[in-house]
């Protein structure tokens, strides 16, 4: 199977067997793999239930606490890349976003519209439902923040809703992300970008969680805000490709792709 949907949780179990059944029941060959990080309530039993009945397709990586969403999605990524798999999904557990829509952000990249696809809510046919005033101001204004610090081409920087093509991740060196909130999500796709890679937009409806707690916090917005004139500043000394050590030489990842800019529609 060549494709995998990266889910990371932390007291999720009133979701997280719906969701995994959500993701199986489009039968189009996605696997799952599910990055717990040691959730109190649960999830990660759940998920061990459910490996039974989805054998060599539900995978789960259990971490020792909470060490936030950006780790979360690295130790995930890397995990993908080892395993051989060719495109590799960034979605929530909450179904804030729709599993139906994987396969649109799969042939995005499949057809070679973009290296990079993201579920947007601020393209056109992209909206967002049960916000509240105050959320949608924070985050439209958090993504028009985004584009004027780093003139990153996207619509919808801090999507969380993503498909990654493998020579994307292969080519990004990993460890040198270390946000973890929505600061990971924009440096991800500035990263990607500044490397030479596509990013097209795909609208999709975003639906606020119905069950379960948010984890927004002051801290996560705090590090949006800050986060993006620390990308920005770092950009001008830091070198996002990765080496790869050859003998006793060092080889350089290029992309395999000539695009140059992101695309946003």
């Amino acid at each position: 199977m060549e494709k995998i949907v990266v889910i990371p949780t932390y007291n999720e179990k009133e979701n997280i067997a719906a969701i995994i059944n959500a993701v199986f029941s489009l039968q189009l060959n996605y696997c799952v793999l599910i990055v717990d990080d040691n959730s109190p309530d649960g999830t990660a039993d759940i998920v061990k239930e459910l490996m039974l009945q989805f054998p060599n397709q539900l995978f789960l990586e259990q971490r020792c606490g909470k060490q936030g969403l950006g780790t979360a999605y690295i130790h995930g990524f890397k995990w993908c890349i080892d395993k051989g798999y060719e495109f590799i999904f960034e979605m929530d557990a909450d179904f804030s976003h729709n599993p139906k829509d994987l396969e649109r952000l799969y042939l995005a990249c499949k057809d070679g519209l973009g290296d990079v696809s993201v579920g947007s809510r601020y393209v056109p046919g992209g909206k967002v439902e049960n916000w509240p005033l105050n959320r949608h101001l924070y985050s439209k204004g958090g993504a028009l923040y985004t584009k004027i610090i780093t003139w990153l081409p996207v619509n919808d920087p801090t999507a969380g809703f993503v498909c990654y093509t493998r020579k994307v991740l292969e080519t990004i060196n990993l460890d040198a992300i270390h946000f973890v909130g929505y600061a990971f999500q924009i440096e991800m796709k500035f990263a990607a970008w500044k490397l030479g890679f596509k990013i097209v937009e795909v609208p999709i409806t975003f639906i606020d969680r119905k069950i379960g707690v948010s984890k927004m916090s002051k801290g996560i917005l705090k590090e949006g805000v800050f986060g993006v004139l620390k990308i920005q500043w770092q950009s001008m000394f830091k070198n996002y490709r990765k080496k790869v050590k050859a003998g006793n030489s060092a080889k350089i990842i290029t992309p395999f792709t000539n695009g140059l800019a992101a695309k946003s529609n």
